[in-house]
This record gives C-alpha cells, structure tokens and sequence, in this order.
C-alpha cells in the first residue's frame, strides 16, 4: 500500500536518476518573471518595470508560504497524482502569464507559481539528500546545479526575447512542464508514501497572513524608489500592513496546537549567526544592481551580452560546488570555507571599485565574475548548512520558509532598494561637484567634454563610492568570520598564551606522561638495589 520511493518497481535505477534531474531542471527554473527578460516586458506591455519586480519578488514568496506544509502533504497524496498535477499546473500558469498583459495578473499568478512549485521540490529533494548519504555533499551539488541552471534560463529567457518573442519562452516552459508531466505518469506509481494524514490541521489563515506579511513588503521594496519611500501614502500604508500582519501571524502561533511555524529555532547560537550572515551575503547579492547599472547605463551593453556576463559565473559556481563536496567528505571546518566564500566577495568589489572607468574592456569581466559566483555558490551551500546544522527535519522545513524568504528577498530586496536610492543621491551629489567645470570657457576648451560624459562619470562615481561601503563592510564580515567558534571549542587569550609560550594542552600532557615515565623507572631502579 506505501511506497516511500517515486517510481515504479520496473523502472531502472538510471531511468530514476534521469527523470530526477528532468524535474529539478524543468521545475526548479520556472518562474512568473525571468530577470532577463524583465525590460522586454516592460517595452513591450508599457507597465512600470516595478510590477515585475514585484511579481517576480512573488514567486519567492510563494514557496517559502508552502515550506511548512509540504511533508504533510507529500503524505496525504499519492506520489504520481501530485506531481503531474502540480507539472500540469505550472505549465498552465506559465500560459497564461504569456498570454496577459494585466501585470497584477502577472503578480497573483507568480505567487501561485512559486506555491505549486515548492511541492515538487520536495519530492526531489528527499530521494536525493538520502542517496548522497550527507546534508553537505547535498547541499554541495543541489544549489550548484540550481544555481547553474537559473543562470542558463536568464540567458536564453533573453536569447527567446530577442530572436521571437518574450511570450513565446513562457509557451516553451508550459509545453517543457506537459511533456515532464507526461514522463512521470508513466513511471511513477501510484501508492501512497505514508500513512494518510488529513490536511483541516492547515491553519490557512496563518499562510494567508505569512503570505500578506511578505507580498506588502515587496511591494515596498519595489515600488519604494518610484513613489518616493516615506513621502508616499501607499508605501506608508503597505508596510504598516507587513507590519500588523506579522504580528498577527506570529501571536497566532502561540494560540495554535499545530502551529503553522515554529520561532523555537531562533534561540539557537547557529541560527542566529546563519541570519546575520546571509543578511551579509544580501548586501554582496544586492550589488548585481550597481552592476547592471555600469553595465547597461555606463558600457551600453544590450540585454544579451549582459545575460553573458552572468553565464561568466557558472565556473566559478562549478569551483565552488566541487570544493564543497571535498569539503564534506573531509569533515574539514566549516569556519575556512565560509570565510574563502566572503573573501571571493570582498575580492569581486575591489576588482569592480578599481575597473569603473568608461574604458572597461570586456574580456576583463572573466576574473570578477568568476570570484562573483564562486562566492556566491560557497555562501549558499556554507551558511546554510551551518544555520540548520543539528535541526529535525520536522522543525527544519518551516525553518526553511523564513529563511528562504530572508537570503532570497529580504536581505536582498532591502539592500537593491538601499543602493537604488544611494546610488541616486549620490549621482546627484557628483553631479553637483562636477557642475563647476560646466562653464562657456571648459565646454569650448575641451571638445570633448559633454554633458553626457559628465552624467556618465557622476554614474561611474557613484558606484565606486556605494562599493567601496560594501568593501570596508566586507573586511568587517571577515573579521567576525575569523574570529566566530562556528560551533568548534572558543580560542580563549588563555589558550593563546600556552600557545606562544609552547605550553598547549598537547605539550602539557606528555610532558605529564615524560614525568610519571621517569618516576616508575626511579622506583623501579631503587627497588632492586
């Protein structure tokens, strides 16, 4: 009656594997809003590039809404049933976001996108952590290849774009869905995994207001900078509402028998630094921003060459994912590997600090963009395996939700819109100091000194400014790396000392051993004189 596998008893181990990756790499990538093509939407639909923004920020939000509940619901349902469901409607939701141009449609249909989707995740998530026999060498190759293939469908998201149409990449990705779909009711089976559990012991008013809490705050975060933050009232409004609906959420919890979450994680040491750390791998994320903004605004480069540079990071994500697994499989501290991940951050912002000139050769993004994603990857696998290091499996995925949602939206959405706004002040600031050249004499002596040039360079300035914050706030995470236990015994000024003075605990103890040795060998001499 159960089956705790997914396929079907005459399907061959190699077929399951390969069904398996046909589903992360169709399931995994799919989207309401591909970044790629986020400016070929707005060109052609005439909405406010903010609306995407926000849906794309949606579909995010939707998966870590699902988290808590995927186990029980992998146990209500037969295996085969939900996920071609789920395939079939994906594909359809695909559909019908190529097929609108109403962007709140656009927005609603994401969130339900990125709900749907988290089920199958699941499905794929457990067979495989069990087959690799370790969290970390999991982590190591699941987010690798997650990351390298978003990477790939930004890039021909963009590449569809340019060649037919943006829609026409949605209409691929439904059509992709059906035909996985189909695959998997031929060989999955179709029995139950568990004992049947009900599902009326869902607090959907929880989801709903998990759901509010976030869908308000992204909207403050993407329309922040186009209603002019805290002057707006709806900006004003929006976050009053994440606000209440928060604490509404979390006063439920306490209420409930069979609570929707669980903040009991949140007292543990580990917890509490994996937070902080990926608030600061947000900050690294958030300066893809001031990249696009050299890239596009300064350099000229089209939307193409620009989804090129970002496939210029799949060998640094491939680096990194490989040094993972090593790493796992050594039982090495995890303290080295989480401080190379920064350092290769900290190493891409003073590369990019340095190469903001309007000079910038192409061929000189390989070595930044390589740092850019093997930190990237290495943060992703490090931090949260040390953060939900030592978890049940019960408590950890509602854990998941809150911390998918504040390494993949809030920690990032808050810096993008921090720097969005910086960077404008900024430019405006160096516009203003470079306005005293702008006079009859220097415009007619130098010929090639434009008002263009003068924005541009107030660009350039800007960036180098905002990365060179990020830069001193780097060594300031490295510095707290270094000296952070991550678990391992504190290294006190007690044990520095023994340890200059040759005195470790090491030295101590055989020099213990040395002194009884020397005391039986005396007795024993003097026993038989």
């Amino acid at each position: 009656m159960y089956n705790q596998g997914l396929f079907s008893n005459w399907v061959p181990k190699p077929l399951q594997l390969f069904v398996l990756f046909l589903i992360t790499l169709i399931a995994m990538p799919v989207s309401g809003v591909y970044t790629g093509s986020l400016s070929f939407m707005v060109g052609e639909t005439g909405v406010m590039s903010e609306y995407y923004m926000w849906a794309n920020y949606a579909t995010t939000v939707g998966m870590g809404a699902a988290m808590p509940i995927v186990l029980r619901a992998k146990m209500r349902f037969k295996v085969r049933d939900k996920v071609v469901a789920l395939l079939v409607i994906l594909g359809i939701l695909s559909y019908i976001n190529a097929t609108t141009s109403n962007p709140m449609v656009i927005v609603f249909v994401s969130l339900i996108l990125g709900f749907g989707k988290t089920f199958i995740t699941i499905e794929v998530f457990l067979p495989l952590m069990a087959m690799m026999g370790g969290r970390g060498i999991f982590y190591g190759v699941f987010y690798t290849f997650i990351l390298v293939i978003t990477q790939v469908a930004n890039y021909y998201s963009v590449e569809f774009s340019m060649m037919y149409n943006w829609r026409q990449f949605l209409i691929f990705v439904a059509i992709l869905c059906f035909v996985v779909g189909i695959i998997c009711w031929i060989v999955m089976h179709d029995k139950y995994f568990a004992l049947k559990v009900p599902l009326h012991y869902i607090d959907w008013l929880s989801i709903f207001l998990f759901i509010s809490t976030f869908m308000f705050s992204a909207y403050v975060f993407s329309f922040g900078k186009q209603q002019d933050w805290l002057n707006s009232d709806n900006i004003i409004n929006a976050s009053i509402a994440a606000f209440v609906s928060f604490a509404l959420m979390v006063i439920r919890q306490y209420t409930l028998k069979r609570p929707y979450l669980s903040f009991a994680i949140f007292s543990r040491n580990n917890v509490q630094v994996g937070l902080f750390l990926l608030l600061c791998l947000g900050m690294f994320m958030a300066t893809t921003s001031l990249q696009n903004i050299f890239t596009v605004g300064v350099l000229g480069y089209d939307q193409l060459t620009n989804a090129k540079l970002n496939m210029m990071m799949i060998p640094g994500l491939i680096s990194a994912g490989v040094l993972a697994v090593y790493w796992f499989k050594k039982e090495k501290r995890l303290k080295l590997f989480i401080f190379a991940g920064f350092s290769a951050m900290v190493a891409y912002c003073i590369m990019m600090y340095f190469s903001m000139v309007l000079e910038f050769n192409y061929g000189s993004w390989y070595l930044p963009m390589f740092l850019k994603g093997f930190g990237m990857c290495a943060l992703y696998i490090s931090v949260w395996f040390y953060a939900l290091d030592k978890i049940d499996i019960s408590q950890m995925l509602p854990a998941i939700g809150l911390f998918l949602l504040w390494r993949t939206f809030v920690t990032t959405g808050f810096f993008s819109a921090l720097f969005s706004w910086t960077q404008y002040q900024f430019q405006i600031e160096s516009l203003g100091d470079l306005a005293v050249y702008m006079d009859g004499m220097t415009m007619n002596a130098q010929p090639n000194l434009s008002l263009k040039t003068i924005q541009l360079n107030a660009m350039i300035v800007a960036n180098k400014r905002i990365f060179g914050y990020v830069i001193l706030a780097g060594f300031g995470v490295l510095l707290f790396v270094m000296t952070h236990h991550f678990g391992y015994p504190k290294f006190t000024l007690e044990k520095l000392t023994r340890l200059f003075s040759g005195k470790s605990v090491v030295a101590r103890k055989r020099l213990r051993e040395r002194k009884k040795l020397a005391e039986s060998l005396k007795d024993g001499v003097g026993s038989t004189i």
